[in-house]
């Protein structure tokens, strides 16, 4: 596949596996914070930026944004925990968080 976006997407792809497997590995547990939540927000985030990237829509920027901020919620929440799944989880938001504001600035500079 061509495309400027394919660390982004990767980034997003990754994310989504990571978030789902800290989402079902944290199922039955008990969490003081907003994880599992934000892993399944994270989830959606990060497909519907995804989608928009494959597409090379103009709206991916507005995407990107979205999902940066909330993968960058999602890392803060995981990373409250000592599980190392909470741990990947965190690491793969951060990265897709960086991506996605890489992919922000790329679009912000064309205008």
């Amino acid at each position: 596949m061509e495309s400027p976006y394919l660390d982004c997407i990767e980034a997003c792809r990754k994310c989504m596996a990571d978030c789902q497997y800290c989402l079902l590995q944290m199922s039955g547990k008990d969490s003081k914070n907003d994880c599992p939540l934000c892993c399944i927000l994270c989830i959606e985030s990060c497909s519907a930026a995804l989608q928009f990237l494959m597409a090379n829509s103009p709206y991916a920027k507005e995407y990107c944004i979205i999902c940066a901020k909330v993968c960058q919620w999602c890392a803060e929440q995981c990373a409250q925990h000592d599980h190392k799944h909470c741990e990947d989880c965190a690491n793969s938001c951060v990265k897709c968080m960086e991506e996605c504001q890489k992919v922000v600035m790329t679009l912000s500079s064309e205008i």
